[in-house]
């Protein structure tokens, strides 16, 4: 997905400046997408030669001078467009499986280390995913994005379901990897059980 439809999303919404677009991204789809400033900036400029945004400055006297960018109609179609076509499956890329192929280099107390604090940092996740859930009827205004809020909340859904599937394969690796003893070149499956 390229960042360009996010950011259309977002200003379908409202208009915003580069800042306030990075906190709609961190208050709601961090959780399977995310951007850095440095990132949004290049993007709205790309966008708006495309003519899928303008960008006005709105003069201030006692601060900064306010870029805000606004979606044209060229941009609402375009995002119309996109969020109507069906798209491939995404390969997969994620480090720390990198780090798990290649684990047999380590012994078994520095594996289960590994494992152990990955085990922690996805139950984190999945515990504040638990906590925006609860909160989800609080943030999101009732009547204003009622029908928008229930496909936010499909995703949030699916962020709890991979959240939770990811604690239970690490328990579930931390076991297999606690069964396992050390041979020449790596670790080897206990024959013991």
């Amino acid at each position: 997905m390229s960042l360009k439809y996010a950011l259309l999303g977002f200003l379908n919404y409202a208009d915003m400046t580069g800042y306030e677009l990075k906190q709609h991204f961190d208050s709601s789809i961090q959780h399977f997408w995310n951007a850095k400033l440095s990132q949004i900036y290049p993007a709205l400029s790309q966008m708006e030669k495309d003519g899928l945004l303008v960008m006005e400055v709105e003069y201030q006297e006692q601060r900064p001078n306010r870029k805000v960018y606004k979606i044209t109609a060229a941009g609402r179609q375009e995002l119309k467009r996109w969020v109507g076509t069906t798209m491939e499956l995404q390969s997969v890329r994620e480090a720390f499986l990198v780090q798990v192929f290649f684990m047999a280099q380590l012994d078994r107390e520095s594996a289960l280390g590994v494992m152990r604090h990955q085990l922690e940092q996805y139950r984190k996740r999945l515990e504040n995913y638990h906590l925006f859930k609860k909160s989800f009827s609080e943030v999101v205004p009732a009547e204003v994005f009622k029908e928008d809020a229930v496909f936010w909340e499909l995703t949030l859904d699916a962020g709890i379901k991979y959240g939770t599937a990811a604690v239970e394969w690490v328990e579930e690796a931390i076991e297999k990897i606690k069964g396992m003893e050390r041979v020449k070149g790596g670790l080897e499956v206990s024959h013991d059980g």
